[in-house]
């Protein structure tokens, strides 16, 4: 458990307290970000199970995060189970230091013998979903979040966001067209997704990132559910509340990246 234990030990929340200082005010403004029910999250561990959107850099990951700093503290330990690939991974010192950490059952139950606030965003390739698809929550049949609540009898709080997938014009996951090339063949790559965005125009991959648009982003947190026996049925229970939530949510916006 030393390396699982360095690993978390990473998170610096002096680092975090200056970051939000300079980052929140920006970030705040030009996504004009709401969050809603932060007091929602429990005390002791508890696992906070969201969607995300908005291509490789997802700007409602990184709201949440600093929204939750500001209001529980830095002190109160926070993570974040991270893949080790992207803008954003466990191999950027800088979002080490912002509590992410592989998504290992491991590194998680670490997390929670901490009685930290864990974040995990199941649904990996619904960044890229098309824009038309916005208001569909999509983790992919995902439900390893809802054993891992089980199994350490920790309560999930669903986050519900809204606005990602206006950042750009998100056309397609790219499946067919990783297939025509055989990215999948040589080199794994099963999607290659297209976007219209800035400063790129036609954005393949979406590799390097993009500037995203100003579209106002709503983040909803829902009360805890506890995970029973079965996995598969809390998995449909949540994603059904959190769908619910989301087209609610889609009811109050007067149009795209305006709000």
């Amino acid at each position: 458990m030393g390396d699982v234990e360095a690993a978390l030990d990473e998170r610096d929340p002096e680092f975090i307290r200056r970051r939000l200082a300079d980052t929140w005010p920006l970030v705040r403004r030009w996504f004009r970000a709401e969050v809603r029910g932060l007091e929602l999250i429990p005390d002791g561990p508890v696992l906070v199970v969201g969607n995300h959107s908005g291509g490789n850099l997802t700007p409602d990951s990184v709201i949440l995060a600093l929204a939750y700093n500001e209001y529980a503290g830095a002190e109160r330990p926070s993570y974040a189970l991270t893949d080790d690939i992207g803008p954003t991974s466990t191999r950027s010192s800088f979002f080490r230091k912002f509590g992410a950490i592989s998504p290992s059952p491991r590194h998680a139950k670490a997390a929670f013998d901490r009685d930290a606030v864990v974040l995990v965003y199941p649904g990996n390739n619904e960044v890229h979903r098309p824009s038309w698809h916005r208001h569909r929550i999509d983790l992919g049949g995902r439900h390893g979040w809802a054993r891992l609540a089980r199994d350490h009898n920790v309560p999930v709080v669903p986050a519900v966001a809204i606005g990602g997938q206006e950042t750009a014009l998100f056309l397609t996951r790219g499946e067919t067209l990783a297939r025509a090339l055989r990215l999948d063949r040589l080199f794994g790559i099963r999607e290659l997704p297209l976007s219209i965005a800035l400063p790129w125009g036609l954005n393949v991959g979406d590799f390097l990132g993009h500037i995203p648009l100003p579209a106002k982003i709503v983040i909803q947190l829902l009360p805890p559910m506890t995970v029973g026996d079965d996995p598969r049925a809390a998995y449909r229970e949540i994603t059904g509340r959190m769908q619910a939530a989301l087209t609610g949510m889609a009811a109050e916006r007067r149009f795209p990246v305006i709000g």
